[in-house]
């Protein structure tokens, strides 16, 4: 038997988060050293959930780095082969969201792939982007691919829920796309659309506010989910690391395995969720809406396979919640 040689030593920012966290674990289990960055590693409500994974004692270190420091991603990236960049401010509350989200979103980027240039080892960088570089405009087209861009304009002057995020994803991945060019790295953007899943984090995710939100009623979010796209979050991660390992990822690919309306939704959930009291109506919503999609023909074709449903994302998401006391019916 040969040594077992190992798949490398990789960053991944954002490593407490809903994505990040679970990253870190398929990473772990295929025997890959990660370098979790974290803002406090010191705070162990934050952390714990990531020490506690198998192989973190001898194949995970916590990082201290912040995104709007600049330079704070340097050591944590020095010697790696590759980097997962999946932190992003999430604050869609925001009072000051120029300076709050959309700069250190952009900064953050670029300030990463300064890092990765200067570390000289760095083969490829995965950029965590979001459905909402791609299909934010006034008039929803049936199918959206990766040449589509959301309007800017369009989204400043509306300001929907969440306007913020979607204007500093996308600032970023276009800054981002022409600084790793200059810097000769190979870079690849992932545009997951909602992602739904079961999760390791303890508090509630934010992506799950919006996807639960017809259980929990919040109904700022119900124009997010109005003509949704979904994808479970361990096909999110499995996605992130086949495009990572595969020889011919490059560029944008969209990561979507579902789509259906808020009726779609909803007759779903109080069909399987019976103890739930999911509305029947959504004002101002017409119920002869068209669901719209996200081709993800261009992972698919080199030969990636969703492996879950509608049905097993929500499942996931609800049985965590409950299990954390996070939703009502907790375990």
């Amino acid at each position: 038997m040969g040594e077992v040689v190992s798949p490398g030593t990789v960053c991944v920012t954002g490593a407490a988060g809903f994505i990040g966290s679970w990253l870190v674990m398929r990473l772990l289990e295929r025997g890959y050293t990660v370098r979790a960055t974290v803002r406090d590693p010191e705070n162990m409500k934050k952390v714990k959930h990531l020490l506690d994974l198998p192989k973190a004692g001898t194949n995970l270190t916590l990082w201290k780095a912040d995104l709007t420091e600049e330079g704070s991603f340097d050591e944590a990236i020095q010697g790696c082969s590759g980097v997962f960049h999946v932190a992003t401010p999430m604050d869609f509350e925001s009072q000051d969201p120029e300076k709050e989200v959309i700069k250190p979103t952009i900064d953050g980027v670029l300030s990463i792939i300064k890092s990765c240039a200067k570390a000289k080892t760095v083969k490829k960088l995965v950029f965590t982007s979001s459905a909402g570089t791609v299909n934010v405009q006034a008039t929803q087209k049936s199918v959206y691919d990766e040449s589509d861009w959301s309007d800017l304009d369009f989204i400043v002057a509306k300001k929907m829920t969440a306007w913020m995020y979607f204007v500093s994803k996308t600032l970023a991945e276009l800054a981002a796309v022409e600084a790793a060019k200059e810097n000769n790295i190979n870079f690849i953007s992932i545009i997951p659309t909602l992602v739904v899943g079961p999760f390791i984090m303890p508090t509630f995710p934010p992506s799950l506010i919006t996807a639960l939100s017809p259980i929990t009623g919040n109904e700022a979010h119900y124009s997010i989910i109005k003509q949704g796209q979904f994808v479970h979050l361990d096909d999110l991660c499995e996605a992130h690391i086949f495009l990572y390992e595969h020889p011919m990822g490059e560029g944008r690919y969209i990561c979507s395995s579902h789509d259906t309306t808020i009726y779609g939704l909803a007759n779903m959930m109080r069909e399987k969720w019976p103890e739930y009291n999911v509305p029947t109506e959504f004002e101002g919503i017409d119920k002869d809406l068209k669901s719209v999609c996200f081709s993800s023909n261009k992972l698919t074709g080199l030969g990636f396979e969703f492996k879950n449903s509608l049905e097993d994302m929500f499942r996931g998401a609800i049985d965590t919640c409950r299990e954390k006391g996070l939703l009502p019916y907790s375990n």
